[in-house]
């Protein structure tokens, strides 16, 4: 009996001693992180809007007068040159009466070009010699007001630019009016937009903007402030300002509802990735890796922020460039307690691509 109470004794003791030594493996076993170094970068504050865009030129195409259409010479969104017919009118009436007072007009300078060296001889009166010069300017006239008429029955483009859907057909009595299509110059395109008068300050010709649409999510246009309202809306405090945006490839069009972000204050700052924090309370913390004696461990550190922007802070205190912090693994990581480091991340990249990047690495170094 007294050897059991012995056997059992010394079981009881071995496993303490293997109990104790798996907690102290455990205690001492280094924690897997991923770590990322504190960087100084452009930084800059965000403003954000809502604007709408407009062509560089744009211009809705009527007539002007009240007659039968003969000739249309144009498409649905074609692309024209300044002074390219579109559409013609009748003008046979016009055209006979051009005729008419363009005789008279030859007529008229004729009996000029027979008086002017009679008067210079003295065998005809000046007066006469400008009764001649009236006649002849009165049928100049003419012969002008008559081309205008014409010229008012002939649609032509006013510059280079798109055309938009066509709204009237060959034989349609044009009136007064009558919308016939549209033309936009759309090389750049012109994008106003309204931002809380507190931000006058940041509004100013050559700052860069950048816009994007639900239409081109994956697209980010960029531009630069051309002009700023000269008045402050007195009803909702706020100032329009617009934007210049590059167009060479047509994929904007007028219309279109674009979101604007606007740089104010741009500066070089301490950038971290939102996920390096912990917060307590009021307070914000980070896991600085500190290496002391060969050993990698982590310190907590208090520090004080800027501004947020998606996916990243501004540090204004408690952190120098250089320094590495924790970026994965902080719920796991007790300061002071030896750290693993098992990837470096640089620029954002996915947790999933640098644990695989570092197998590749391990297994390159294995070989």
């Amino acid at each position: 009996m007294r050897t059991l109470k012995l056997a059992l004794c010394m079981i009881t003791f071995a496993t303490s001693i293997s109990a104790a030594a798996l907690a102290q493996d455990k205690a001492e076993s280094a924690t897997p992180v991923v770590v990322t170094e504190v960087k100084r970068s452009s930084f800059a504050d965000e403003v954000e809007a809502l604007g709408t865009l407009k062509a560089n030129e744009s211009v809705d195409l009527a007539s002007s007068v009240t007659e039968l259409v003969t000739k249309i010479s144009f498409e649905d969104n074609q692309t024209v040159k300044q002074g390219d017919i579109l559409l013609e009118m009748d003008a046979a009436e016009e055209l006979a009466e051009l005729e008419e007072q363009k005789s008279f007009l030859n007529e008229a300078e004729r009996q000029v070009n027979r008086l002017s060296p009679l008067v210079s001889k003295g065998a005809a009166s000046a007066s006469v010699l400008d009764e001649s010069k009236r006649v002849a300017a009165g049928a100049k006239a003419r012969v002008d007001a008559t081309q205008a008429r014409i010229n008012q029955r002939i649609i032509k483009a006013p510059y280079d630019g798109v055309l938009g859907l066509r709204n009237i057909s060959v034989g349609a009595l044009a009136q007064p009016g009558s919308m016939i299509t549209t033309i936009d110059d759309v090389t750049v395109m012109k994008l106003d937009f309204s931002v809380p008068e507190v931000f006058l300050s940041t509004l100013k010709p050559g700052v860069i903007i950048e816009a994007t649409t639900q239409a081109y999510p994956e697209d980010v246009f960029k531009g630069e402030i051309a002009n700023v309202d000269s008045r402050i809306d007195p009803v909702t405090r706020s100032i329009e300002a617009r934007a210049i945006i590059d167009n060479a490839d047509g994929k904007l069009k007028p219309g279109l509802l674009m979101h604007v972000v606007l740089q104010k204050n741009p500066r070089k700052a301490l950038i971290i990735p939102e996920e390096t924090l912990t917060a307590n309370g009021a307070d914000n913390y980070v896991l600085v890796v500190t290496t002391t004696d060969g050993k990698t461990s982590a310190e907590r550190r208090k520090v004080e922020l800027g501004a947020r922007q998606f996916g990243s802070v501004e540090i204004l205190s408690g952190l120098e460039e250089g320094e590495k912090i924790v970026t994965h693994g902080t719920m796991r990581v007790r300061p002071g307690a030896p750290l693993k480091i098992t990837a470096v991340q640089k620029d954002n990249e996915p947790l999933k691509e640098l644990l695989e990047q570092n197998n590749s690495d391990q297994k390159k170094a294995a070989q």
